[in-house]
């Protein structure tokens, strides 16, 4: 489990890791004193940090800054390849966490680093290689999986209740009549704490659990129904307009 690992970068600014998860595991909570992708060929990866949750669909990856307190939560089977990187690698690594796209080229290049050997020679393929993923690391492109936290308690428990019912109608005005507030004054709090609209906060965490649900081989029509969609159609809209292909297209059959 990397939780326990130690690294080295004496003679190298990256580690690259290898690892498969079951459906089910998952890691407790645990920091590193360096920075971390995580990058999954199968399975979701749901990262729990401080701030939010994170979704990692397949063929993704999550970035986590150097002393991110974090827990890993594993749906379905879960191929994990993992870049250890030395914060002082360079300077302009990102700062926060984020989802991020995974290009082929930075597949190919966190595959063929799992081969290198520790050590190697300036000037060499395997420096040229460690050179070119700390490269594409500077450009991630960030993905909308994102799930930010509440921070006061009031609304981490609304937060949590939206969660366990996602299918409700979540109005503004009704989690402002949960709480007894105003709906300004609801609205004003959220998108201080979260950094998301109201609206587009619940858009968010059902987008979340959908995820979630289509990696175990639940149905778009089930999940859509769960979810308080009208119809698969509506769902897979939404589907489609946050992440550019269906469900079917995102999931598909056998894989």
């Amino acid at each position: 489990m990397s939780a326990q690992l130690q690294f080295d970068f004496t003679h190298r600014p990256l580690v690259p890791y290898a690892h498969d998860y079951q459906h089910g595991e998952g890691e407790p909570w645990h920091f590193h004193h360096c920075a971390q992708l995580i990058h999954t060929l199968s399975g979701v990866v749901r990262v729990d940090t401080a701030q939010g949750s994170w979704i990692v669909p397949p063929s993704r990856g999550v970035w986590l800054p150097a002393f991110t307190r974090h827990a890993l939560h594993i749906t379905g089977r879960v191929a994990a390849r993992t870049l250890f990187i030395d914060p002082l690698a360079r300077a302009d690594l990102p700062a926060s966490c984020q989802v991020v796209q995974i290009s082929p080229l930075l597949r190919e290049l966190i595959v063929s680093a799992l081969t290198l050997a520790e050590s190697y020679q300036p000037g060499t393929r395997e420096e040229r290689i460690y050179e070119l993923i700390l490269d594409e690391l500077r450009g991630l492109d960030v993905l909308p999986f994102a799930l930010p936290g509440a921070t006061s308690e009031r609304l981490l428990r609304l937060c949590e209740q939206i969660q366990q019912a996602p299918g409700e109608s979540w109005t503004l005005a009704r989690a402002a009549a949960l709480l007894n507030v105003a709906e300004r004054t609801l609205a004003r709090h959220f998108m201080r704490e979260t950094g998301l609209h109201f609206s587009d906060w619940v858009r968010q965490a059902r987008l979340v659990i959908a995820l979630t649900r289509l990696a175990q081989g639940d149905s778009v029509l089930r999940v859509a129904l769960d979810l308080g969609y009208e119809s698969p159609s509506a769902f897979s809209a939404m589907f489609r307009r946050l992440l550019g292909v269906s469900p079917a297209e995102y999931f598909p059959a056998g894989s």
